[in-house]
């Protein structure tokens, strides 16, 4: 018979996390262990604000449904039991972790995937004046693929100080809907040289409509905000945008994540594989997506103070497949 247990846990920021509408020093997570027999299947998920999420609110949401998942729930019960979000993220990935225990066979083959192998990972700078994220680019000079976070205020001018602090760096500006349409042209404008890889949901994600973005724009426009699942994916084309940020806890789960990845890869779009902050638990299913990805965003724990053990290995800007101690 199986067994589920939820618990809380706070992880530390190292300094303080900023973007355009929070500053965070440290991150809630809820984290799920499904025990089955002698095997643990284990997740963890960030409850997300934006999306009215809480530590209580997805824990309720999960056990909501305890019954059922002691009763032997399946992956594919299970997506409609909970709607996308963080809570069913965790009872997903946690019962992805639990099948690939029982079968002794790791996730990505349980899955059809080609085996993970090390990826490049961007890096993500916070918010901040323009001086100190050019002084913090300059620091990061191990990572040539870095994410800025901006907003409405000084984020132009901070553009324009990390391009010049670095001028070797690739960026992804992510403005977390803060920009205006005049902002989003003159950064647009800023990229002589072709140091912006992707601009990342520039706009409010209520204000998509078909031709907001022109077809084919530069830099590339990526959908953060605006994409959960695979049933967002046409009205976003539709919209615009060519490139998509894939994240578990929007997604709600390893399982609908395969599912937009493929149909995006499908249809035409850039996919980022991408995360909210969190430990290496809740990177590593996404690293075990990265193979259809064309660029990888899995800095989280690179952010945080402390990490689970065992953790994902990072070399410079290089990540490694998690183990399966770890997840998978």
């Amino acid at each position: 018979m199986r067994k589920l247990e939820c618990r809380t846990i706070h992880w530390p920021a190292k300094g303080e996390f900023r973007i355009s509408r929070s500053a965070l020093t440290r991150f809630p997570m809820v984290q799920v262990k499904i025990l089955e027999n002698d095997h643990i299947g284990r997740s963890e998920c960030r409850p997300y604000s934006r999306y009215d999420e809480t530590p209580e609110s997805v824990t309720a949401q999960i056990m909501s449904i305890q019954v059922d998942i002691e009763a032997g729930l399946t992956l594919d019960m299970l997506q409609s039991s909970l709607p996308a979000g963080a809570a069913r993220n965790a009872v997903d990935c946690a019962l992805w972790d639990l099948k690939a225990k029982q079968t002794g066979k790791p996730v990505w083959e349980l899955a059809g995937l080609t085996e993970p192998r090390p990826r490049q990972t961007a890096y993500t700078l916070s918010m901040n004046t323009s001086d100190e994220m050019a002084k913090a680019a300059k620091q990061a000079n191990q990572y040539s693929l870095l994410k800025i976070k901006i907003g409405s205020d000084n984020g132009l001018k901070a553009c324009e100080a990390i391009i010049s602090a670095r001028p070797d760096a690739k960026l992804i500006v992510d403005a977390n809907e803060a920009l205006s349409v005049s902002e989003l042209s003159q950064l647009s404008r800023l990229d002589q040289n072709g140091n912006i890889s992707l601009i990342e949901q520039p706009f409010h994600a209520s204000k998509d409509q078909p031709g907001i973005f022109e077809i084919n724009q530069t830099p590339i426009i990526c959908a953060d905000e605006s994409l959960h699942t695979h049933k967002d994916l046409q009205n976003i084309w539709t919209a615009g945008y060519r490139a998509v940020n894939v994240k578990l806890d929007k997604t709600g789960g390893f399982t609908e994540a395969l599912k937009t990845m493929r149909l995006a890869r499908a249809m035409g779009f850039e996919i980022m594989a991408g995360c909210m902050v969190g430990s290496s638990l809740a990177m590593a299913p996404m690293a075990i997506l990265a193979s259809l990805a064309d660029c990888v965003d899995l800095d989280g724990p690179l952010l945080l103070s402390k990490d689970i053990e065992p953790a994902i290995e990072y070399k410079g800007d290089i990540l490694y497949p998690p183990s399966p101690e770890l997840w998978g």
